[in-house]
């Protein structure tokens, strides 16, 4: 392992997160701080059609730029020519083909926070882009990290794991269709839990609600659950043969964001990559799935890349 302080870079200053792992990056002061590199260079791009996009912009770049040391720079490609790994943090998942192509041919780790794609056509792209070029690539929900569902995913005290229901706040934005803005936080709860291989997915819809049930091909069965209304924490119900097993993800003293940063960083650091790019595409696929049942109230097989592809 490089043990090196790496200069990383931010593409998207459009989210919490950019000052959030800035200062955990940048200030051995916080109580979480993760050591290994310093956020050095940022583009703090943004989508003018996207309200939540480009109200923050400018925000966060002053404050990253002022609180901790950030240079500015006005496009993606200078961020991966002055960066040793880079982090592609912008909220709007339109952007991420584009933008990881621009960065791709660095041959540098990168991360890609949720939504990773808003199709399958668009995950398999950035999936073969990095393929060609030698990238280590990551991207996930920073609630799959939580350490509880970790290692309730983990035991097996109550025997075989066998289904599992996950559900959590979900509010609707125009830009990111249905499932993707935050359902991706259950489905990658969903699928740290259970694996990939869902084959199809049942979604309904109500104005305050959206659940979402998806078939394993071995005869599982896991669901994920939105709400607009009443309990917005994210939460998981694990069923086991002898007995079920609720996690509370708020429960946890260091939070998940934390323990993500440091699997970011340690990939960064090693280029071993902690979820494999097939597991990556199926949660697009899934969420892709769900969107369309939402629609058509029918079924939907999951539009997955035939063997060897984007793999």
């Amino acid at each position: 392992m490089n043990k090196e302080a790496l200069n990383i870079g931010m593409i998207g200053l459009d989210t919490s997160h950019a000052p959030l792992f800035a200062e955990m990056l940048n200030s051995p002061a916080h109580p979480f701080h993760v050591p290994g590199g310093r956020v050095t260079t940022a583009f703090p791009g943004g989508s003018p059609d996207f309200p939540l996009s480009i109200s923050r912009v400018e925000g966060y770049t002053t404050q990253i730029r002022d609180e901790y040391g950030v240079r500015m720079v006005d496009h993606a490609e200078a961020v991966a020519e002055a960066a040793d790994a880079i982090m592609l943090l912008t909220v709007d998942g339109r952007l991420h083909v584009e933008q990881f192509e621009a960065v791709a041919p660095y041959g540098k780790p990168v991360f890609i926070d949720k939504p990773f794609a808003l199709s399958s056509r668009d995950a398999q792209t950035i999936a073969r882009l990095a393929e060609e070029h030698h990238v280590p690539l990551m991207s996930c929900s920073s609630v799959r990290w939580a350490a509880n569902l970790a290692a309730a995913a983990e035991q097996g005290l109550l025997g075989e794991l066998i289904g599992v229901d996950c559900s959590g706040p979900m509010e609707l934005q125009s830009t990111q269709p249905g499932f993707f803005w935050y359902g991706i936080h259950m489905a990658d709860m969903l699928y740290r839990c259970m694996g990939p291989g869902c084959v199809e997915v049942r979604a309904t819809s109500s104005e305050e609600h959206d659940l979402a049930v998806g078939l394993w091909s071995d005869g599982r069965i896991g669901t994920i659950r939105g709400n607009r209304k009443g309990n917005k924490r994210f939460g998981a119900l694990l069923h086991r043969e002898g007995g079920a097993d609720f996690v509370d993800i708020y429960t946890n003293e260091k939070p998940y964001y934390a323990s993500m940063l440091e699997a970011v960083m340690q990939m960064f650091q090693t280029k071993a990559v902690p979820i494999h790019i097939t597991e990556t595409i199926e949660v697009i696929a899934f969420l892709e799935a769900a969107n369309e049942s939402r629609s058509t109230g029918s079924p939907v097989k999951l539009k997955l890349p035939a063997s060897g592809e984007a793999r």
